[in-house]
């Protein structure tokens, strides 16, 4: 099974920047554990929500030529909770771009109280690879049945993108 941890983009500029919006819900059933009492979105979830936002951006820079795949998180601070009703905003400015990988540097919002920043690295895996087939595309970042919420948001020039 594959999770999405993002809502859709709310603006979209190619080789530079994204931003894009989690709900969080009640309704999602990691949050009765996290934690008993006192429902939090877990940091780990987070990261995987700013990791696909940059990732995509990254991805999206190369069209998709390769598949992304997060490598590691050098750094990361959390600043506060995101609890059920609040509306992350995660802003991803792209850093370093090259055929190997790349960098974002990410933060997480709600309003504009910040919930966490982060610096994320991804390697690239070449998609017409032979030897990829032999991987679960499920550890990818990005996967183009997710290509639709790239429709969603502003182009590079803050014009809204035409409908498809």
């Amino acid at each position: 099974m594959r999770w999405y941890w993002i809502d859709k983009f709310i603006e979209f500029e190619s080789g530079k920047r994204a931003k894009s919006v989690k709900n969080v819900s009640l309704a999602e059933e990691h949050l009765h554990d996290h934690f008993p009492g006192f429902p939090v979105m877990p940091g780990s979830l987070m990261i995987e929500g700013m990791a696909q936002t940059g990732g995509i951006l990254l991805g999206e820079h190369f069209k998709f030529e390769y598949n992304v795949i997060l490598a590691k998180v050098p750094k990361v601070t959390f600043h506060s909770w995101a609890c059920p009703g609040d509306q992350l905003i995660y802003t991803a400015d792209l850093q370093d771009a090259k055929p190997e990988g790349g960098s974002v540097t990410v933060t997480a919002k709600v309003g504009d109280r910040l919930v966490a920043d982060a610096e994320i690295v991804f390697v690239h895996l070449n998609s017409s690879d032979p030897q990829l087939s032999r991987i679960d595309q499920k550890n990818f970042v990005f996967r183009m049945n997710l290509l639709d919420i790239l429709t969603v948001g502003k182009a590079g020039s803050g014009e809204q993108p035409a409908a498809s």
